[in-house]
């Protein structure tokens, strides 16, 4: 069972976030066990190559979900031919930036995705089957990390082909004035209605923490997307404790 149906199966998928440019790294927290990677084309420093060699590095052993720098249909077409087994889509705030998110990533009839010849496709080898799968085999989320989102996911979560919607904390609260106060009552209630929403129309959700602990908490409220620290950090938490232990 690929990514994209377990997603829809509510299955609970834990992942990580990577954002240095080292196919090594990614091959090393890939054979950790993860069910999926949080591959950040947003605020990282990678090009599209970039992340290919990553996805190369990957090699299959969890799935690649690539969030993309923004709503533009160059860079979803991009992330999906390189090979990505799904994208995620920064602040879509409106039910048509929703629906332009679908027909981005979807080929006809379900969507305008248009047709290349790359990785995904196996450069020209798979091409046939590709274009018989890909609609369904890869996954579409998008984050709800504005107040608009928040304003507007009654309608945004009755787009058809989206997968999940994947909370993004930090840019929430600092839409509503609240910046980095994540656990202050309005934003959490700002939280638990997409939350709402989505479980009416049978929508995973997804959350990041930096740490488990930080996560915990939503899985139990019933969130099936989860992603729980940044490579960057298991880097420098792993250095700062050997550092405490032989400089007290």
């Amino acid at each position: 069972m690929n990514f994209a149906e377990r997603l829809r199966k509510n299955e609970i998928l834990v992942g990580t976030m990577l954002t240095i440019p080292a196919p090594e790294v990614a091959e090393m927290i890939a054979k950790c066990g993860f069910d999926w990677l949080f591959m950040d084309g947003e605020h990282a420093p990678l090009s599209i190559l970039e992340w290919q060699r990553l996805m190369q590095a990957v090699g299959g052993r969890c799935a690649n979900i690539l969030r993309v720098p923004s709503l533009s249909e160059r860079d979803i077409k991009k992330a999906l031919d390189i090979g990505a087994d799904g994208i995620i889509v920064p602040m879509v705030n409106t039910v048509e930036q929703a629906q332009q998110a679908v027909n981005w990533s979807k080929y006809p009839p379900r969507g305008q995705r248009g047709v290349g010849l790359a990785r995904a496709q196996g450069y020209g080898l798979d091409f046939a089957d590709y274009m018989a799968s890909a609609n369904d085999r890869t996954a579409l989320i998008i984050q709800a990390e504005h107040i608009d989102a928040v304003e507007n996911i009654d309608d945004i979560a009755q787009v058809d082909g989206i997968d999940a919607v994947f909370i993004g904390p930090y840019d929430l609260s600092a839409s509503m004035g609240k910046t980095g106060e994540v656990g202050d009552a309005e934003v959490v209630a700002a939280i638990d209605r997409v939350k709402q929403a989505c479980q009416q129309n049978n929508i995973a959700l997804g959350y990041f923490g930096l740490d488990a602990a930080s996560v915990q908490g939503y899985i139990e409220q019933g969130y099936h997307l989860i992603c729980a620290g940044v490579d960057a950090g298991f880097v420098t938490a792993g250095a700062t404790k050997i550092l405490e232990d032989l400089k007290p």
